[in-house]
């Protein structure tokens, strides 16, 4: 099936799949296709497939199968039912074959580094906390990390190609796209396709500060997690650019199902975040890591401050959204 095309990788029941299974399953025992997990888009003969959570970006709705402009079926994995820990292994395992880790030095990205033992990237401005994290982080766990330095000269010359890739152009989406374009590039130059990170964490087990203070916390990480496709997407759009794409362990399937079955107050409390996570976590990595509270990505990189001064250095003085917008409408020729 010489038209067959794979982005991204597959499992069926917790087996990878070559190229040459998923070519056999899709002439010969199609009905297999259903149940495809991993983080995937396909496209043969008019038809096309996209992994359940959307996590890989395609020209088909997440979680469907697509025939001649028609849906055919949904892909619904099945695998069996595991506790947390175990299904966060399982997770790992099935996307550490190949890869880099993207290193922060907090407790997401530490345990699956940890358990990937793949090397580690790490971007930042230089001395930012960030890099400084990491390089402790990496040194704890005995792990390779590379720390890349990115200037603001880079973050300004790349930041049009950023704001033009992504979806939704506001500072907070700018300014983690811009860090996650930098590990992209640096993950291109040195060979690697897969970037495995600790995206989706801070939504399904409570990791954001301002969970500490709400008085709906159920609601708002059901919210939150609804929101996670549209992170994958600015995500993904913005990795595409250097032909890489993110794998997300904590969106597999088994992860989710295990981390929607604990109930909210269980994952925030008595002013921690992330607890059941930080309660496995401490099994596999240092506890200083284990219940390291971590900046944000873009206030950890130095990013988002290169932004505001980026905007007031061309005379966007109280507002980093009409910096964005200037240069959207620059560039779209307006």
């Amino acid at each position: 099936m010489s038209n067959l095309k794979i982005f991204g990788w597959i499992e069926l029941d917790g087996e990878r799949l070559s190229e040459e299974s998923i070519e056999r399953i899709i002439l010969k025992d199609s009905e297999k296709i259903i149940h495809f997990g991993g983080e995937f888009f396909l496209s043969w003969n008019g038809c096309c497939a996209r992994d359940h959570f959307g996590v890989m970006i395609g020209n088909c709705p997440k979680g469907t199968i697509i025939c001649n402009g028609k849906m055919k079926d949904s892909i619904s994995p099945s695998p069996q039912d595991m506790p947390l820990e175990e299904a966060i292994i399982t997770a790992v395992k099935l996307r550490s074959d190949e890869g880099v880790t993207a290193l922060s030095g907090g407790v997401d990205s530490s345990l699956i580094a940890k358990l990937a033992q793949r090397e580690c990237v790490t971007i930042g401005l230089k001395d930012s906390h960030d890099i400084r994290q990491a390089k402790h982080a990496a040194e704890l766990l005995g792990l390779t990390c590379t720390l890349v330095e990115v200037t603001p000269n880079d973050i300004e010359s790349k930041l049009p190609q950023v704001i033009a890739a992504i979806p939704k152009k506001d500072p907070v989406n700018v300014s983690i796209a811009l860090t996650q374009y930098f590990i992209a590039k640096w993950a291109r130059e040195h060979g690697y396709r897969r970037i495995i990170t600790g995206q989706g964490a801070d939504e399904l087990f409570g990791g954001y500060q301002r969970y500490l203070e709400t008085k709906t916390l159920t609601d708002d990480l059901a919210r939150d997690v609804a929101g996670l496709e549209e992170q994958a997407m600015r995500d993904q759009s913005v990795t595409a650019l250097h032909n890489t794409y993110l794998s997300m362990p904590y969106l597999d399937i088994r992860v989710v199902r295990a981390a929607l079955k604990i109930p909210a107050d269980e994952k925030v409390q008595g002013g921690r975040r992330k607890v059941p996570l930080r309660i496995i976590a401490e099994r596999h990595i240092p506890q200083e890591l284990a219940w390291y509270e971590k900046k944000a990505m873009q206030y950890g990189s130095g990013v988002w401050k290169v932004l505001q001064k980026l905007a007031r250095k061309n005379g966007y003085k109280t507002s980093i959204q009409d910096y964005i917008d200037h240069i959207n409408k620059v560039e779209h020729g307006h």
